[in-house]
C-alpha cells in the first residue's frame, strides 16, 4: 500500500532523478526523455501519488485563452504575454475568439472536454449563464483578465489600476492648463469603462472643476466609438480643448474626427489614450497615453492558471491589479487661448 506521506523528493529518489525532472513530468513539460518519463510515471502510479487538485484527471498539456477577437493590437499584446508564459511552462495554447458574443455555448464546452484542456484564461466581457457550473463539472480551473466586473465565483481576476490611470490621464491634461476636458470611455456596462471615468471625475473634483455631463461619452473601445464620441464633443457650443479616450483605438477615432472638423492634434485639441499599444509611437502625432501592461496581465493570468491546473496551488489573492503609467508623447500640449 502506498505511503500517503510520499513526497516528490521521495519519488525523485526512487526514480534516481532530480526533483526538477519529476516536476517536469508532473507538469507536462518538455526536456525529459520518453523512457525516463515513462519510468517516473510508473513510480508515481505505483506509489499512488496524486497532486492536490488534480483528481487523477488526464492532463493534456493544453490551456485555452478566450478573447473577443485577435484582429487588434490590444489582443496581440494579450496573446504575446499568454504565449510567453505558456511556452515557459511547457504547455500548449488554444486561442478562441468570441467575436463579441457571450462565451460558453454548448459546442465550445464539448470541444473543451474532448481536447482535455487543463485550464482557461478568459479575456471576455460576458459569459453565458451556467458556464461556471459546466466548467465546475469538468473540473477545469479558469482565470479572468479584466472582466465585465468582479465575478461572483471565487475566481482569480487579473486587472489593472483603471481608476488611477483615468485620474493620471486627466491630471496630465489639467497640468497643461486644460479646464474643459472631454472623455470617450468604453461601454457603459463594463467595469473598466466606469473605473476610468471615475478616475477622470476624481481628478476634476480634486481641482474643484464641476463634472459636465455633456463632456462624457460612452463608446465601445473601437475606432468608430472614438470617432462618434469626439464628433459629438466637437459639435458642442463650447467644445473641449482636450479629449481623454478610454482606449488607444478610440484615440485613433478621435484623431480622425478632429481632422474632419478641420482642426489639428494637438494644436487645437489635445488627445490622450489608454493602453499604449505599439502603434502609439508611430501615429502622427505620436500618442500620449496611459500604459496598461497588457502582456504582463496575460502573463500573470497564465502563470496563475498553470499553478492551479498543474500544481494545485491557489493564488493568495483572488484579485490582482497591475499598475498603469503615463507615457507622454506629442499629442498633448497647453490649450490655445480662446
Amino acid at each position: 500500500m502506498a505511503d500517503s506521506r510520499m513526497t516528490l523528493a521521495d519519488i525523485a529518489k526512487l526514480a534516481n532523478v532530480s526533483l526538477a525532472t519529476v516536476s517536469k513530468v508532473l507538469n507536462g513539460r518538455t526536456g525529459v526523455s520518453e523512457s525516463r518519463r515513462d519510468a517516473i510515471l510508473a513510480i508515481l502510479d505505483e506509489q499512488g501519488y496524486r497532486r492536490r487538485g488534480t483528481g487523477g484527471r488526464h492532463r493534456a498539456g493544453l490551456i485555452d485563452i478566450v478573447l473577443r477577437g485577435i484582429d487588434t493590437l490590444w489582443a496581440t499584446q494579450i496573446l504575446v504575454g499568454a504565449q510567453d508564459e505558456a511556452a515557459r511552462a511547457g504547455v500548449g495554447l488554444v486561442v478562441t475568439p468570441t467575436h463579441g458574443r457571450a462565451m460558453g455555448n454548448r459546442h465550445w464546452i464539448t470541444s473543451l472536454a474532448q481536447r482535455h484542456s487543463d485550464g482557461i484564461v478568459l479575456v471576455v466581457s460576458r459569459l453565458q449563464i451556467g458556464v461556471d457550473h459546466e466548467l465546475g463539472k469538468l473540473g477545469i480551473p479558469y482565470v479572468f483578465v479584466d472582466p465585465i466586473g468582479v465575478p461572483d465565483q471565487d475566481v482569480p481576476v487579473i486587472g489593472t489600476t483603471n481608476v488611477a490611470g483615468g485620474r493620471e490621464a486627466t491630471e496630465h491634461l489639467l497640468g497643461l492648463g486644460h479646464q474643459r476636458i472631454g472623455i470617450v470611455t468604453g461601454e457603459r456596462g463594463l467595469a473598466c469603462s466606469q473605473e476610468r471615468l471615475a478616475g477622470y471625475q476624481e481628478a476634476l473634483d480634486k481641482q474643484g472643476i464641476p463634472v459636465d455631463e455633456d463632456l462624457i461619452c460612452f463608446g465601445n473601445f473601437q475606432v468608430e466609438g472614438g470617432y462618434a464620441g469626439a464628433t459629438r464633443l466637437l459639435s458642442l457650443p463650447d467644445p473641449p480643448t482636450a479629449i481623454f479616450a478610454g482606449s488607444d483605438l478610440q484615440a485613433y477615432g478621435v484623431y480622425q474626427a478632429v481632422r474632419v472638423a478641420g482642426l489639428r492634434v494637438p494644436e487645437d485639441i489635445s488627445v490622450i489614450g489608454f493602453d499604449d499599444v505599439p502603434l502609439c509611437q508611430w501615429v502622427c502625432p505620436p500618442l500620449t497615453t496611459i500604459r496598461q501592461p497588457l502582456a504582463d496581465m496575460a502573463r500573470e493570468a497564465t502563470r496563475i492558471l498553470v499553478e492551479m491546473a498543474y500544481r494545485g496551488i491557489e493564488p493568495p489573492r483572488k484579485k490582482i491589479e497591475l499598475a498603469t503609467s503615463l507615457v507622454v508623447r506629442e499629442s498633448t500640449m497647453p490649450p490655445k487661448r480662446r
